[in-house]
C-alpha cells in the first residue's frame, strides 16, 4: 500500500512523469489534403474540423486571397470552432513589397505566426545567413501587428554544408521571438536528431510538424508507423521546447489523404495521449 507522504508526491509530479501529458491544439498542415483544397476549399475545411482538428495552417496559396475571402473562411473558422494560429508563407510573404499584405491576411484570420516554408536555393553558407537576415527583418515588421516570424525545415536544413547545419544558421542568427517550427519527418529523413535540435533551442518550438519518415515507405509512413521517436519529441517538445500547437503532415498518398490525416489524429491522440 502507499503511504500517505508517497500518495502526496505522485499527486505534486509532472504530467509527464503519471504518464498523461498536457493538451494541446492539434491541427492540420492543409498541404495534407492539397487536391481537395484546390476543389473545394470551404468543404474542405469543413471535413477537417469535423474530422476533429481544432486548427489548420494553410499554405502558399492563401496568399491570394482579397480581405474579403479572407474575412470569410475567418467567419467559417469561427462557426467551426477552429483556429488558424499559423500560415506557411513564400518567400514574397516576407518581401518588403509583400509584408503588408501578410500582416493584413493573417490579421484577419487571427495568425499568430508567419512561417517561412523553406528559404531555397540556398547552396552555401552566406545564402543560409541571407535567409537568416530577411527573416529577422521581417520578424521587426511583423512584431507591432503582434505576429511572429517563423522558419520550418524541409530536409535540406539538417544536410551539413562546411560541416555546419543550415538550421542551426537560421537559429543562430535569427532573435529568439522568430520560431523555428521543426518538421519532425524531414529531420528524420536527412539524419537530423530532432530531440537534439529542440533541446538546443529551448522556448523557440512553439510548433512542430508531426510528419513520419521510414526507409521503406519514405513519407508515405503514417504517424507511428515510421522510425520517429515520438514520445522522446513530445517529451522534449513540452518540457524544454515550449511546444503551443502541434500540426499534424501528411505528405504521402498510399491512403486517400482524408483518410490519411484521419489515421494520422487518431494516432497523435494513442500515442500522445
Amino acid at each position: 500500500m502507499l503511504s500517505r507522504r508517497s500518495l502526496l508526491a505522485l499527486a505534486g509530479a509532472s504530467p509527464l512523469l503519471c504518464g498523461a501529458r498536457q493538451s494541446y491544439p492539434v491541427g492540420l498542415e492543409m498541404y495534407s489534403v492539397r487536391t481537395e483544397l484546390r476543389k473545394d476549399l470551404e468543404g474542405t475545411i469543413r471535413r477537417v474540423a469535423a474530422m476533429g482538428f481544432q486548427d489548420v495552417e494553410f499554405y502558399s496559396p492563401y496568399y491570394s486571397w482579397t480581405p474579403g475571402k479572407a474575412k470569410e473562411i475567418r467567419n467559417l473558422l469561427d462557426d467551426l470552432n477552429v483556429t488558424c494560429l499559423s500560415t506557411h508563407n513564400d518567400p514574397v510573404s516576407f518581401a518588403p513589397g509583400g509584408i503588408q499584405k501578410t500582416i493584413d491576411l493573417n490579421g484577419i484570420l487571427g495568425s499568430r505566426f508567419v512561417v517561412l516554408a523553406n528559404a531555397g536555393g540556398r547552396n552555401d553558407l552566406d545564402g543560409w545567413r541571407r535567409a537568416a537576415e530577411m527573416l529577422s527583418k521581417a520578424a521587426d515588421r511583423l512584431a507591432p501587428a503582434k505576429l511572429r516570424a517563423g522558419c520550418h525545415n524541409d530536409s535540406t536544413e539538417f544536410k551539413p554544408i562546411d560541416g555546419q547545419l543550415p538550421m542551426d544558421i537560421l537559429a543562430s542568427n535569427t532573435p529568439n521571438s522568430v520560431m523555428l517550427q521543426l518538421d519532425v519527418g524531414h529531420c528524420v529523413a536527412s539524419g537530423g536528431d530532432p530531440v537534439a535540435f529542440i533541446q538546443a533551442n529551448p522556448g523557440r518550438i512553439q510548433s512542430l510538424h508531426l510528419k513520419d519518415w521510414s526507409p521503406d515507405k519514405q513519407f508515405e509512413a503514417l504517424l507511428g508507423e515510421g522510425v520517429v521517436p515520438w514520445n522522446r519529441v513530445f517529451e522534449a517538445s513540452e518540457k524544454t521546447g515550449g511546444v503551443e500547437f502541434y500540426l499534424i503532415e501528411h505528405e504521402g498518398h498510399a491512403s486517400a489523404p482524408f483518410e490519411a490525416a484521419h489515421q494520422c489524429l487518431a494516432s497523435y491522440q494513442r500515442i500522445h495521449g
